[in-house]
């Protein structure tokens, strides 16, 4: 491992001379009769569904156990598939899905070196499946890697000492490197603003973006940097890389449901952690509600279901937070699950409760990173712990400082007017103390919300708060801007629904009426 660099031409070349002085063992059967197999349905051009059903063939694990025992099975391949360079590439991306640490981050660069520093465009045309599981498993490799790096407690010396000698490995500006890369590559942004004004993005794409590989890398690219982002706790960075993307509107570019479901989850916790609430409950209600109603499509066996699942239970937690805080109406089948699922701490949490605020944000946030190696001299046991501990921290203190308005917005449900000094005593503080609570209130109450545009940080100050009030001298003036449902609308639209249907049943012939009636006269005559 030496003679890596994290350079991906200076590692290219050592791979290539590292492979020339390796001894080939046989290939077992089950293997050679897998891959041979695999390469004709890559030559066929292969479709979504046998991706799906034959990845889990690649993973199985005999073949996982027998790959993991033969260290240059590639070479075997090579020569198997007569050096096939797509299907080679291909077999990469499959196997870099079992590889960790410093050997899945040399094939992840080499892999991204091959697409972006090629002499021209891949000769290559993939599902949009394959190119979202590619940017999801490299930035969850990082992750992961990441979090182990910084585990310093049942490490070996020889670990830890490994890890000193190599801080370039998973290096977040490399990470960081590629994404960008890929993005400039394709020009998705071009595309994307050419796309959304009605243009041509075929115009402005150049000679890789006009390429569906790059095109969609370069989307799913850009999802990758949202969530990197995220996971460092830059949530203005994370939604500025999606400026050019419209999350409002359904485009071309959303096909894939797991990238969808990602994008949303990210982009409500960042709109979370920046305090735009209605923002964030706006965009956690649309995706499950998008959830919802898709489900059925996702196989309960797929490990795809598994993750929509975990996101979905922790969307509806966040959810949960974001409405305790910021209460406003939502879609009644979301709320009626959410009271299903979290009434009680919903409850608890009205009351100021801030050990179920932490229980719901450690089990719904994603898992942080430090962007930084750990210093092995120095290092604390639970250093991993400590991006984690700062985003919990800074939540924890905006929830302490919003504990006492929704007993405040409930006391001023009651009232039209009232004294500033009763109402205080009610809540037992001073009137002082009382004034500081009520400006508080005005503050939390006005957010930054979406309104229009194509940018996701664009917006106006709103308050959506069910009660409004002024102070004149020592009086309150409460004003309640809950606007009432508007029942007659309903039930004049169902009218109308309901003579329409009553319309086309005239109109339709009775043909049980006529058929039973000829057979009765047959009967009789």
């Amino acid at each position: 491992y030496d003679y890596h660099t994290g350079d991906p031409k200076a590692d290219l070349a050592y791979e290539r001379q590292y492979e020339h002085q390796q001894t080939y063992h046989v290939i077992p059967e089950v293997i050679k009769n897998f891959l041979q197999y695999f390469h004709k349905t890559i030559s066929d051009l292969i479709d979504q569904k046998v991706y799906e059903l034959q990845a889990n063939r690649v993973s199985s694990e005999s073949i996982e156990q027998k790959i993991y025992e033969i260290q240059d099975v590639y070479q075997g391949c090579v020569k198997l598939i007569n050096s096939d360079s797509r299907f080679i590439m291909l077999q990469k991306i499959s196997y870099s899905k079992k590889k960790s640490g410093f050997d899945g981050f040399t094939t992840a660069h080499l892999m991204c070196f091959m697409l972006s520093d090629a002499d021209g465009p891949a000769p290559l045309e993939l599902p949009n499946q394959w190119l979202w599981d590619i940017i999801d498993e490299f930035i969850y490799q990082f992750q992961s890697f990441s979090q182990y790096r910084c585990k310093t407690a049942k490490k070996s010396e020889e670990e830890i000492e490994f890890l000193r000698n190599n801080p370039k490995i998973w290096n977040v500006h490399s990470v960081l490197n590629v994404l960008h890369s890929l993005v400039d590559k394709s020009n998705i942004n071009g595309q994307l603003e050419v796309y959304t004004s009605g243009g041509d993005p075929e115009s402005v794409a150049g000679e890789y973006g006009r390429h569906s590989l790059y095109k969609m890398l370069g989307y799913f690219s850009l999802v990758g940097l949202l969530r990197l982002h995220s996971l460092l706790g830059d949530y203005y960075q994370a939604i500025k890389v999606l400026e050019n993307i419209e999350l409002n509107k359904k485009s071309m570019y959303s096909r894939v449901p797991e990238c969808q479901i990602t994008t949303y989850y990210y982009v409500g916790f960042a709109y979370l952690m920046m305090r735009r609430y209605q923002d964030a409950i706006r965009v956690f209600a649309n995706i499950l509600l998008y959830i919802q109603r898709t489900r059925n499509m996702f196989q309960r066996t797929t490990y795809k279901y598994e993750m929509i699942n975990k996101q979905n239970e922790q969307m509806h937690g966040l959810l949960a937070i974001a409405l305790t805080m910021y209460p406003m109406r939502i879609d009644e089948s979301i709320h009626t699950q959410l009271r299903e699922k979290y009434g009680d701490k919903m409850l608890r949490m009205q009351k100021g409760d801030l050990q179920v605020f932490e229980e719901l944000f450690s089990f719904a946030c994603p898992k942080f990173l430090s962007p930084v190696v750990p210093n092995y001299d120095n290092v604390h046991p639970d250093y991993h712990k400590e991006p984690f501990q700062q985003q919990l921290k800074v939540f924890a203190e905006e929830v302490q400082q919003q504990a006492q308005l929704s007993t405040i917005r409930s006391f001023l449900k009651l009232y039209t007017t009232m004294p500033v000094a009763k109402l205080a005593g009610f809540l037992d503080m001073s009137e002082q103390e009382f004034r500081i609570q009520l400006l508080v209130f005005k503050h939390k109450m006005k957010n930054l919300v979406w309104t229009s545009g194509i940018s996701a940080l664009d917006g106006e100050f709103q308050s959506a708060s069910e009660v409004d009030f002024y102070i004149d001298k020592d009086m309150i003036h409460i004003a309640d801007t809950k606007v009432a449902r508007r029942y007659g609308d309903f039930f004049i639209r169902q009218i109308h629904k309901f003579e329409e249907l009553n319309r086309t049943l005239k109109k339709m012939p009775l043909t049980g009426a006529s058929s039973s009636a000829s057979n009765s006269t047959s009967r009789a005559t």
